[in-house]
C-alpha cells in the first residue's frame, strides 16, 4: 500500500464518521491487534479531530467495559473474533453508537436488539460511504487531544493517560535528532500500538516515508516473518532480545569443538574492535555473524530497546553480532514515549543515553532510600521530568495527575536514577517496586529478574521477597525446549511438562543455573533466590500476570502464585533453623 493509497483510506474512514454523525471531539475506539487498518483509523482521527482511544485486544471485558464508558467512547473498530466479545456487554455501554468490523462481510454481521440504539456495519461498508460522500479535513491544534492511552499498570483501574498533538510531534521532532529513519527503511510492526512505545514509532515512519511490515499476529512466528519482511529497523523489549540472546548462546556451547572456539574468536576480536572505535573486520561477519543475522532477515542496521532496563552484556551482545547501531531508550506513556536515548557512536552501555532535546531532566532526593544529589561519586534520585512531551493529565481523575505532576510542571516518574559523565542517566531503581526483607535488605526484584533472564531455562521469572521472610524465592516459567533437553540428558522421563516442572532435579537444576549466572552478575548473597518454582503456563495478559507493556503485575502475581511461595518459605524453614518470619 502506497502513502497516497493509505491517505486516500484515511479520507475515507473519516468522511465515513463525519457522515454518519459522530461530532468533532469524540472518542474513537481501537479494539484490535497491529494491521494497516489501525494506523488509517488512527490518522482519520488526526484529520477529523477526533479522539483515538487504543482498546487492548487482551483486555476482559470488564475492563474494556470500564475504559469505553470512562472516556464515553462513541465508535469502536473491531476484528470479528473481538465483536462477540463486545456484544457481551453491549448493554452496559450506552455511549457507543457504532461497532465497524475489520475483515468481516456484511451477510455475517449480526443485528444487535431492536431495543438498542447501536449499529454494526463492516470496515468496507464505512469506506464506500465516506469515499462517495468525501468530507473535508477538520484538522486540530497542537494543544487538542490526540489520544487517550489507558495505562494497563500492576494495580487498580487503567488510569487514561491524555496526550495532544503537540505531545506526540515534540516527542518524534526530539527523537528525531537521535534516530535517523529513511524513506528506504523497512520498519515491522508488532509491539502493541496501544503502547505509546509503538505509537510513536509510526509518527517517526510516516515523518521519514519509511515503510512498514505487520506481523500476522502471533509473537512466537515473529522470526517468520522478519525473514520475509526483511526489515532494516527493529523496536523491541528485553523479553525478546534476552530470548534471542540465550537462544544463540545455547546454540554456541552444544555446538562445542571448533565453531564455539571460532565463536568466541570471532566475538572477541569484533568486541574489542567495537569499543576501540574501530570498524571490526568483515571476516568475522562472513565466518559467523552473518548466519545469526539471517534470523531477523538480515538487513537490520538499527535496533532499539524500551519498556524495562536491557542487561549490558546482552546490549553488547546485540551489538556484535548484528552490528548496525543498537540503542537502549527511556520514557513512558506520561511523556508522549521518549525521555532520552544512547547517542550514536557511545560504546558504553548500562544506560539509557542523554535527555532528547523535547525534555529536561533532574533528579530529586529520596532521603527514605539514602538517594540524594549528593551522592559521590554520581548524584541519584528521583528521575523529573519536564518539556512539551509531558501529558496534559490523567482522564477524569484530578487526584492521581496531581500526584505525578507539581505545579512547576515536573511529572515525578518514580524511577530511581544516576547521572553518569557526559549527560548519560542510568535507571538504577523503582521508589513503588522496592521492598524490604526481615534482616532489612533493600531489593530491586526487577533488577534480579532481569540478571535471571539469560538463564537458559527461564522464558519469565517473578521473584518474590517480603519484610517478614529472610530471603528470596522465584516463580519461573520455563523455556520448554531446553527443559525437555535437559530431562533427556539426564535419563528423567516424565508424561508431560508440567510433570517435569514438579520434578525436584529439575527445579535444582535450574536453581544452580540461576546461581552461576548471579554470580556471574555479582549478585549479594541476600539478592539470589533461595528456592523456585518452575511452571509451564507463561506469564500472559490473558492470564492477568503481565501488563500490556509486558510487565508482571506484581501484585496479582503475588495472589496468583501465594501457595506456591507458601510452600517454598515452608520448605526453606525446614532447611534452615533461623525463623523465616519475623515480627519485625
Amino acid at each position: 500500500m502506497t502513502y497516497g493509497e493509505a491517505g486516500t483510506s484515511r479520507s475515507a474512514i473519516g468522511s465515513g464518521l463525519v457522515d454518519f454523525g459522530i461530532q468533532k471531539g469524540s472518542c474513537i475506539g481501537l479494539y484490535f491487534i497491529n494491521r494497516p487498518e489501525w494506523i488509517i483509523v488512527d490518522h482519520a482521527c488526526a484529520a477529523y479531530s477526533y479522539i483515538s482511544v487504543p482498546l487492548y485486544d487482551t483486555l476482559g471485558p470488564d475492563a474494556a467495559s470500564y475504559i469505553i464508558n470512562h472516556a464515553d467512547i462513541q465508535v469502536i473498530f473491531c476484528l470479528p473474533q473481538s465483536l462477540s466479545s463486545l456484544l457481551s456487554f453491549i448493554n452496559s455501554i450506552p455511549s457507543v453508537r457504532l461497532i465497524v468490523v475489520i475483515g468481516g462481510s456484511e451477510e455475517n454481521i449480526p443485528s444487535v436488539p431492536s431495543s438498542n440504539y447501536q449499529k454494526i456495519i463492516t470496515f468496507s461498508k464505512l469506506y464506500e460511504q465516506g469515499h462517495s460522500n468525501l468530507k473535508p479535513f477538520c484538522p486540530p491544534k497542537p494543544e487538542d487531544t490526540a489520544t487517550i492511552c489507558y495505562t494497563s499498570g500492576t494495580t487498580g483501574t487503567p488510569k487514561g493517560a491524555v496526550l495532544s498533538h503537540g505531545n506526540l510531534i515534540a516527542n518524534a521532532a526530539g527523537s528525531s535528532l537521535n534516530i535517523q529513519f529513511y524513506p528506504s527503511d523497512v520498519y515491522i510492526s508488532y509491539l502493541p500500538l496501544a503502547h505509546i512505545y509503538e505509537r510513536v514509532n509510526q509518527v517517526l515512519l510516516v515523518h521519514t516515508g519509511s515503510a512498514c511490515g505487520f506481523y500476522q499476529g502471533d509473537n512466537l512466528k515473529l522470526t517468520d516473518d522478519m525473514a520475509v519482511l526483511r526489515p532494516t529497523l527493529f523496536a523491541s523489549v528485553p523479553r525478546l532480545f534476552n530470548r534471542i540472546y540465550a537462544g544463540v548462546m545455547n546454540a554456541v556451547k552444544t555446538s562445542g569443538g571448533l565453531k564455539e572456539r571460532l565463536f568466541n574468536v570471532a566475538y572477541s576480536a569484533k568486541m574489542q574492535a567495537i569499543c576501540s572505535g574501530k570498524t571490526p573486520s568483515p571476516i568475522w561477519d562472513r565466518l559467523v555473524f552473518n548466519k545469526i543475522k539471517a534470523k531477523l532477515g538480515g538487513r537490520v542496521r538499527f535496533m532499539c530497546s524500551g519498556a524495562s532496563p536491557l542487561s549490558p552484556d546482552v546490549l553488547e551482545f546485540l551489538r556484535v553480532c548484528f552490528g548496525g547501531l543498537i540503542v537502549e531508550g527511556y520514557g513512558m506513556t506520561e511523556t508522549s514515549c521518549t525521555v532520552s536515548i544512547m547517542n550514536e557512536g557511545d560504546t558504553l552501555t548500562g544506560h539509557v543515553g542523554s535527555p532528547i532535546a523535547a525534555c529536561e531532566i533532574k533528579l530529586v532526593d529520596v532521603p527514605e532510600m539514602n538517594y540524594t544529589s549528593e551522592d559521590h561519586p554520581y548524584p541519584r534520585g528521583e528521575v523529573c521530568i519536564r518539556g512539551p512531551t509531558i501529558f496534559q493529565g490523567y482522564f477524569k481523575d484530578e487526584v492521581q495527575t496531581k500526584e505525578v505532576l507539581d505545579d512547576d510542571g515536573w511529572l515525578h516518574t518514580g524511577d530511581i536514577g544516576l547521572w553518569l559523565p557526559e549527560g548519560r542517566l542510568k535507571i538504577i531503581d523503582r521508589k513503588k517496586n522496592i521492598f524490604k526483607l526481615a534482616q532489612g535488605e533493600y531489593i530491586a526484584p526487577e533488577k534480579i529478574e532481569n540478571v535471571y533472564a539469560k538463564c537458559k531455562y527461564i522464558a519469565q521469572c517473578f521473584v518474590y521477597g517480603d519484610s517478614f521472610n529472610s530471603s528470596l524465592v522465584a516463580i519461573v516459567a520455563v523455556e520448554p525446549e531446553m527443559l525437555k533437553a535437559w530431562a533427556a540428558s539426564e535419563g528423567i522421563q516424565y508424561d508431560n511438562l508440567q510433570q517435569l516442572c514438579a520434578n525436584p532435579r529439575a527445579r535444582a537444576a535450574v536453581l544452580a543455573d540461576m546461581d552461576e549466572i548471579g554470580k556471574q552478575a555479582q549478585l549479594r548473597g541476600f539478592e539470589s533466590a533461595k528456592a523456585v518454582t518452575l511452571v509451564a503456563e507463561p506469564f500472559t495478559m490473558e492470564n492477568g500476570l503481565l501488563t500490556p507493556t509486558l510487565k508482571v503485575k506484581r501484585p496479582l502475581a503475588k495472589a496468583f502464585f501465594a501457595t506456591a511461595i507458601a510452600d517454598m518459605y515452608a520448605e526453606l524453614s525446614k532447611l534452615d533453623p533461623t525463623p523465616q518470619r519475623s515480627l519485625l
